[in-house]
């Protein structure tokens, strides 16, 4: 394990925090975007940019989502954009296997939230790595994950395993996560670790924290197994390649 550091403990609240690391390798095996390919790598953890009554707002859409199915391990997944939803041992796209009962699940100023959030977690990235909020853009998977101690049951349910998202996910540049529930008080276990030649560095979740940084192999991270209780979490992740990008989900 080595030693380590806490980066962002649940109790701080950090307009921001950022640690700035050598780049990796890895952005130079794909095409290169002038004003938005990492030329400045690091990590960042800010409590300023979603307040905590938004983190509960997002939440609720969450568990309105994820109470339609559900995984039978440990890690439930819900992505708004692709319909991608955890049920059982596999995943169902919710909007066709819904269908019209959707509109009683979410509500247009759910899709709203969601799309101002975003924006400011772009803006917020964009201004610390200092590259053009316009040059980057949304990518796919972007999802809700609730996470608990349940034991896994397919490969999907390990999340714990440490990874590099550029390497898992070609597109993605930047990751963010903006936390929806409180280490320690929501559920035990669970944070989130960048693993680091020397140490360590832990980030405790806490309702409206983000969590953001380049997604590279300078990056490699995993999250503890959750021990008790329910750690809600949405990624968000940004790609420099326009062929790459999402638009926001809309409520069909």
């Amino acid at each position: 394990e080595g030693i380590t550091e806490v980066l962002a403990r649940r109790s701080d609240h950090l307009q921001e925090k950022f640690m700035e690391v050598p780049c990796s390798e890895d952005y130079g095996s794909h095409k290169r975007f002038a004003g938005c390919t990492p030329r400045k790598c690091g990590r960042g953890v800010t409590d300023a940019v979603i307040t905590r009554e938004e983190a509960e707002r997002i939440r609720r859409i969450a568990e309105r989502g994820l109470s339609l199915g559900g995984s039978d391990g440990g890690a439930s997944i819900l992505d708004l954009h692709s319909g991608a939803l955890s049920l059982g041992k596999h995943f169902v796209n919710l909007y066709r296997y819904f269908g019209d009962k959707i509109q009683d699940i979410f509500r247009e100023e759910d899709f709203a939230l969601y799309r101002d959030v975003r924006q400011r977690i772009q803006q917020r990235i964009a201004q610390v790595f200092g590259i053009s909020s316009s040059a980057m853009y949304l990518t796919k998977p972007t999802f809700f994950s609730r996470m608990n101690s349940t034991g896994a049951k397919t490969t999907h349910d390990e999340y714990w395993h440490p990874h590099v998202d550029k390497v898992t996910y070609g597109s993605f540049d930047y990751t963010s996560l903006l936390y929806l529930s409180d280490y320690s008080r929501d559920f035990g276990g669970g944070r989130f670790v960048f693993m680091d030649a020397d140490s360590n560095k832990t980030v405790e979740p806490r309702a409206g924290r983000v969590s953001f940084f380049t997604s590279g192999s300078e990056n490699l991270h995993r999250v503890e197994r959750v021990q008790w209780g329910t750690r809600f979490a949405i990624t968000i992740s940004f790609s420099c390649d326009p062929q790459h990008g999402i638009g926001d989900p809309l409520l069909p």
